[in-house]
């Protein structure tokens, strides 16, 4: 589609070891259109974070290695791309959110020099205008200006989260890629991050890929869901979708583990057992051996993707389309 931001097709990533091959990525299709903020949502090391540092092109490789597919990013493949040509995109137009505040902070560095060398090295400012600016995001994010010349060491884990979050709002990208922003921040301070990204949204037209464990966020900011199981996406639609109508026996599953306060069931439905092995994966479904409703056709084929309603996919026999 021409409003398409970003555009993944069939990306498959794989992690190399000396005892096996680890497919964390498996034929990933995914859009984003302008303005759009999609959530990806699904356990964890279901290959989400992956997904994001592909697109941000900073897998160390090796262990990791690309086994195939295509990222276009303003219709242009960044997989082609020189590290010199992805470093002008990388910080300014892409940024990401990392959920670890500790290994995205370099410890020797004053926090507010991190934040104001992204600043001069893509807008071309001054010096003294950088600082500023970098002054000013510390404050967005609560952080008091006066903090600029302070070491990583000095923050709490929330507050280090919250540099990052500085760090990568800086430069107002087209496209950010956020990684649990919130995970490690009091309520008070996820929500006004959160208003933060949605003005950034509103403001610049920013696309935002949130990836998330947290449903809730999901329902209050999020436009579409990608449901993402063992490297792959099971459940794509609409925000609407996904809450209103899930289809596939995963995200059913993901709502069912979920309390709810008007429900008088007296305990919570689990999925049972764990994700697949990435080293060796099942031939068929990958939700197979998990599935409540699993029939001998789920371990014998891999389900394609149909759309249930328009904009709604889904990859499961049990739509009757596979079968």
């Amino acid at each position: 589609m021409a409003d398409n931001i970003l555009e993944i097709h069939e990306l498959a990533v794989e992690y190399h070891t000396d005892e096996a091959v680890i497919h964390a990525v498996n034929g990933v299709y995914l859009n984003v259109r302008q303005g759009e903020t999609i959530g990806l949502v699904g356990e964890t090391g279901a290959g989400k974070t992956t997904v994001a540092r592909s697109i941000m092109r900073i897998l160390q490789t090796p262990p990791a290695k690309f086994r195939g597919g295509s990222i276009f990013f303003q219709g242009q493949d960044i997989m082609t791309l020189s590290e010199k040509q992805m470093r002008k995109i990388r910080g300014d137009k892409i940024a990401m959110i990392f959920q670890d505040p500790m290994t995205a902070l370099n410890p020797i560095e004053r926090v507010g020099y991190q934040i104001a060398e992204a600043i001069a090295l893509h807008d071309k400012v001054t010096r003294a205008e950088s600082e500023k600016r970098a002054c000013d995001m510390l404050e967005t994010v609560g952080i008091p200006a006066g903090r600029y010349k302070e070491f990583p060491h000095q923050f709490s884990g929330g507050m280090k989260q919250r540099v990052v979050i500085a760090m990568a709002l800086a430069c107002n990208p087209i496209l950010l890629l956020a990684d649990e922003p919130t995970t490690a921040l009091d309520v008070t301070i996820q929500a006004q991050v959160l208003d933060m990204m949605h003005s950034l949204k509103e403001k610049l037209g920013t696309s935002v890929v949130m990836i998330t464990h947290d449903l809730g966020i999901v329902a209050e900011i999020c436009d579409s869901v990608a449901v993402v199981y063992a490297g792959e996406i099971v459940e794509y639609g609409t925000a609407e979708h996904i809450f209103d109508h899930p289809a596939h026996p995963y995200t059913v599953g993901l709502f069912n583990s979920l309390p709810k306060l008007d429900s008088t069931e007296p305990r919570l439905k689990p999925i049972k057992g764990l994700m697949p092995d990435p080293t060796s994966l099942p031939q068929g479904c990958k939700f197979y051996e998990r599935c409540p409703d699993a029939s001998e056709a789920c371990s014998a084929g891999v389900p394609a993707a149909v759309e249930v309603s328009p904009g709604h996919q889904v990859k499961c026999f049990l739509t009757g389309v596979n079968s």
